[in-house]
């Protein structure tokens, strides 16, 4: 049991810095590759990196979800053009951090439209993470950067997705939903890409096949970590995101985050460990 934790937490650390890179590479892109674009080959060379194993292991005909795969691709190709556009637009640091806002607002989520009670320590998680949202975003201040509003929705979408998944774990395998997202996005991303479509430079393809690549690395790490560990024991892990973030920021573009984003970012992990303890508390009987 032990050994299986390690294994976990070394995978989770790897994928935090393949997610890592992958915000310097669309940071990198900036300016020359349309986020639109960067989505797409983000999606087909994934496809393509874990093709052999969808057709190997995954019988996507016995899947019984066709039309919530395709609008869960949707909301991830949203997703991850927000995100692109923060990341090309704003610190890396900043936009990493508000990204840890999802479980908050899957927590509203649940409550809004699938009806989940939620007791004080939940009710103070979303309290408390909308004050850190508010440190380091800063609205109405002189240092106001209106691009991180773009982090904010990605966020919302990431916790929109998670929401209709909860309905789709239930019937079908990981393996599936894995693969009919992948599949789904490639021609999704290509219908948006196309009316920006300017044809990359070799270095560019270059970076777009990494980034792939990196993602489908990162989505098998991730799948791993959580096949060998429970995902209350693993997700503070993902908060180590920020400084990896932060020191490759500084590395390839000489960023130094603000003290406001990690004073921010502080509330934020707060807020969303009391969040999670506060889903742990056992339930009484009525």
């Amino acid at each position: 049991m032990a050994g299986q934790r390690r294994m976990a937490v070394l995978a989770i650390l790897l994928a935090t810095v393949l997610a890592g890179l992958d915000a310097v590479i669309v940071r990198t892109l900036a300016g020359g590759v349309h986020p639109f674009m960067i989505a797409f080959f983000r999606a087909l060379f994934g496809l393509i990196a874990v093709l052999p194993w969808i057709l190997r292991r995954v019988d996507l005909r016995a899947s019984p979800y066709r039309g919530l795969h395709v609008l869960r691709a949707a909301l991830k190709q949203a997703s991850l053009v927000s995100l692109f556009l923060a990341f090309t637009h704003a610190p890396l640091a900043d936009a990493t951090a508000i990204t840890f806002t999802a479980p908050i607002f899957l927590t509203l989520g649940a409550v809004l439209f699938l009806g989940e009670k939620i007791g004080p320590a939940r009710i103070a998680a979303v309290v408390i993470g909308f004050l850190g949202i508010l440190v380091l975003i800063r609205p109405g201040a002189a240092g106001f950067d209106p691009w991180l509003l773009c982090a904010l929705a990605g966020a919302m979408l990431t916790a929109t997705i998670q929401l209709v998944l909860r309905g789709m774990t239930r019937h079908d395998t990981a393996e599936r939903l894995v693969a009919w997202n992948l599949l789904a996005m490639v021609p999704l991303g290509l219908v948006a890409a196309l009316p920006v479509w300017q044809m990359p430079t070799s270095t560019q393809l270059l970076l777009l096949v990494l980034q792939g690549v990196l993602g489908a690395a990162n989505m098998s790490l991730v799948t791993r970590a959580f096949s060998l560990a429970e995902a209350s024991f693993l997700a503070p892990f993902d908060f180590l995101r920020l400084p990896v973030v932060a020191v490759l920021a500084f590395l390839f573009f000489d960023q130094l985050p603000a003290w406001t984003t990690w004073a921010g970012a502080a509330v934020i992990v707060l807020a969303t460990l009391i969040g999670s303890i506060g889903g742990r508390e056992p339930r009484r009987e009525k």
